[in-house]
């Protein structure tokens, strides 16, 4: 029999106006969002609805947001998943899933990352580039050559001969410039605020590791892939330990992938904003049935079938 994967997608995924048909349909969704907003100290629903998109898309506000409106969406999937997984950001809502950490903890935790990931931004000047066309190892080389003009290495092995690269701007605008040289079909520059899962990320580490240490982490119920070694983990330290080392490493988004399938995923599911990693899924495993949940209207009228209240919850604060 086949199993059903879940997985929740990270930055980049939002838009304005994301989550407000959940909000206005659905109540246990609407008390998750007004708990949100309660816990921050911050108007979150708000500025997913509203924007302006200035505001939602600084990492401070995005991460929290996929993150709440992922777990929203999850909340009121009627059906539980047997293995899942998150891109980046999305790994938080993936514990989530797996009730490794509780909602309020895990929320709170997804805010400092963004605070600190923004502030690194910030304090180190950094840019990530889209790499079509070259296999992991030529962009290894690539990133190898172009060190000399400054830190870059490679950020999302996302599907096949799409990687992601990321680092100081000299140092990716160098590695641009090889990869075309090496044959890439597609070098683009990313609109982002820091140079993440790279070095420059490494003043980050310090603040989450003390919020990561104060957090509760209980042992996953199912197995999640790690975006730091593609492999399903369910120890609660383990899971704490890659959570740290995820903000400097490379996303091993295929190998996930692929490894879901060999644990016997036949049909997947994206929870959250956002089709980005349904895309991503179809080239490396087109045999897995894959769909994806945004909004209440894809629930398609199943409302029978949900759970009335959030599940989860409570502990660990």
């Amino acid at each position: 029999m086949g199993m059903t994967a879940y997985v929740f997608p990270g930055q980049g995924s939002q838009y304005v106006g994301m989550a407000k048909d959940l909000f206005e349909a659905h109540p246990a969704s609407r008390a998750l969002m007004e708990k949100a907003d309660a816990i921050l100290g911050v108007p979150l629903s708000r500025i997913c609805f509203n924007g302006p998109e200035e505001e939602l898309s600084q990492t401070r506000n995005t991460q929290p947001a996929i993150f709440l409106h992922s777990v929203a969406l999850f909340m009121a999937m009627p059906a539980h998943p047997a293995m899942v997984a998150g891109h980046s950001l999305g790994e938080y809502s993936a514990l989530v899933a797996a009730e490794v950490l509780s909602f309020e903890d895990a929320l709170r935790l997804v805010r400092l990352r963004g605070e600190l990931m923004q502030r690194s931004g910030e304090e180190h000047p950094g840019t990530m580039a889209a790499v079509v066309g070259l296999t992991p190892q030529v962009i290894e080389e690539v990133c190898r050559e172009a060190a000399a003009a400054g830190v870059v290495q490679p950020a999302n092995f996302n599907s096949p001969g799409q990687i992601v690269i990321s680092g100081s701007v000299a140092g990716v605008r160098r590695a641009m410039e090889i990869a075309k040289l090496r044959g890439a079909r597609m070098v683009k520059k990313l609109v982002v605020s820091g140079a993440f899962h790279s070095a420059l990320m490494a003043s980050s580490q310090a603040g989450l590791k003390e919020g990561l240490d104060r957090t509760t982490f209980r042992d996953a119920r199912i197995p999640v892939y790690a975006n730091v070694t593609a492999e399903p983990v369910r120890r609660a330290g383990e899971i704490r330990s890659l959570l740290y080392m995820q903000v400097t490493s490379p996303v091993r988004w295929e190998e996930s992938v692929n490894n879901m399938v060999r644990d016997g995923m036949t049909a997947c599911t994206e929870i959250g904003p956002g089709k980005i990693l349904q895309g991503l899924i179809r080239r490396i495993a087109p045999q897995v049935a894959t769909t994806g949940v945004d909004a209440w209207r894809d629930f398609a009228g199943a409302h029978s079938a949900f759970r009335p209240e959030p599940a989860g919850g409570g502990g660990g604060t």
